[in-house]
């Protein structure tokens, strides 16, 4: 049994970018086609964790790529990092700056003062990745978060994503550069990106809808934030998270869909059929099946995406841990 396909009754895709659409300055296979085969109907939304560029930077990218594209269709971390510091600080106030161009321009845009340093007295410290940050930018915001009054002052970090894809691999991400200054600190930022919702709250303000769905490829940030924010989400699997990472997904990091390119956003998105055989439980999607007998999983037909779905959802319906299970290796090949 087949149902709709996972754009139907939404009006606003909001996709992650690293992973998603590219990797390094590369497109992903499918991924501009795909997006660019979406209905006119539908409002396409690129929502960012990297702090490193400005919406123009991400939207001229975009552009080359192939995609129709403008920069009110980006939204950014350090955009949503602004409407919190609008809130935490008196207008034009001036922000300790721990990143790049990405936080600079949105900053700048929104009347507030760009300093590096701590003894300029700042009201809050902004943090966001950007290759060029090193220690003595990390000792500024210690510098300033430890000093007179350190406790009280504001700290607001654009994400904490651990790692972030390129070209060559998988990198440290800005979550390494936020732990080193907790560390020195020993407090916790506020955060704005995924999974924390106010990135979410943007973009329902910039697209004027909250009937969205969010495509990611990680589990920790797209998904849980998605879910944080009440809307559907499909996990593309051309990013970070793979077969092994969603089959020990815990429940608030559950996709509403799992996808291997996003040539799948148009396909229509088989059901999952649950039937009690003698005790067994078989879960079967599309031509895929997977019998559970106790703690033994067991996979009796199917491969690929369907078999993942279908591995999936009998390791989720079970209500048993994953390391309580026998997981077969054809699941996560």
């Amino acid at each position: 049994m087949t149902t709709s396909t996972p754009l139907a009754g939404v009006d606003v895709l909001l996709a992650d970018l690293d992973g998603v659409v590219y990797r390094g300055p590369a497109a992903i296979p499918y991924a501009v086609e795909s997006i660019n085969g979406i209905d006119p109907t539908v409002r396409v939304g690129y929502l960012t964790n990297n702090a490193s560029r400005s919406d123009a930077v991400v939207a001229a990218h975009l552009s080359e790529l192939g995609l129709r594209v403008t920069p009110d269709d980006v939204v950014t971390s350090p955009q949503a990092a602004m409407s919190l510091l609008e809130d935490l600080v008196p207008a034009g106030s001036s922000i300790l700056v721990i990143g790049g161009e990405g936080l600079t321009v949105e900053l700048e845009r929104r009347g507030f003062v760009v300093t590096r340093s701590a003894e300029d007295g700042p009201a809050a410290v902004v943090q966001g990745f950007d290759p060029s940050v090193g220690w003595v930018h990390l000792a500024e915001a210690a510098f300033l978060l430890n000093g007179p009054g350190g406790r009280d002052i504001p700290w607001v970090a654009t994400n904490t994503d651990w790692t972030i894809p390129q070209a060559r691999g998988t990198a440290p991400g800005n979550g390494t550069l936020v732990s080193a200054v907790h560390t020195a600190v020993g407090r916790l930022p506020i955060v704005a990106g995924k999974p924390e919702v106010a990135i979410f709250e943007e973009a329902f303000r910039r697209f004027g809808s909250r009937r969205a769905i969010m495509i990611g490829d990680r589990l920790d940030t797209d998904i849980l934030g998605a879910n944080r924010a009440g809307i559907p989400s499909a996990l593309v699997l051309t990013g970070i998270d793979q077969a092994k990472q969603v089959l020990a997904a815990v429940p608030d990091q559950r996709p509403t869909y799992l996808l291997a390119d996003l040539r799948q956003l148009h396909e229509p998105y088989p059901e999952t059929e649950t039937i009690d055989d003698g005790g067994d439980v078989v879960t079967i999607v599309a031509g895929a099946r997977v019998r559970r007998s106790g703690h033994q999983l067991r996979v009796e037909a199917g491969d690929g995406i369907d078999l993942l779905r279908a591995g999936a959802a009998a390791i989720w319906n079970s209500g048993l841990a994953i390391y309580g299970l026998e997981v077969p290796p054809a699941l996560y090949a």
